[in-house]
């Protein structure tokens, strides 16, 4: 299992802050996660999560979506941060 976090706009959109599932077959990086949950979920999880500039972390550290994913992971997607 993997617990995959959604913070502020992308929870808002999706409507859930955080759940847990099996590492998909097939999936080793935070990309391909992405990529995945877009892809089985539908238009709602393209939206949230299809922006490139979204922010990821792995176990609490912010990370590139090349970023190898094992059972036990925790997964994080922020939206871009702006600042002004």
């Amino acid at each position: 299992m993997i617990k995959i976090v959604y913070f502020a706009s992308i929870r808002e959109e999706l409507g859930l802050s955080e759940e847990s599932i099996s590492l998909p077959t097939g999936v080793v990086n935070i990309t391909e996660l992405s990529a995945w949950l877009q892809r089985e979920r539908g238009a709602k999880w393209v939206s949230a999560l299809g922006d490139p500039s979204m922010l990821m972390a792995l176990n609490q550290e912010m990370v590139g979506g090349d970023q190898t994913i094992t059972a036990g992971d925790e997964i994080a997607f922020f939206p871009p941060v702006t600042g002004g």
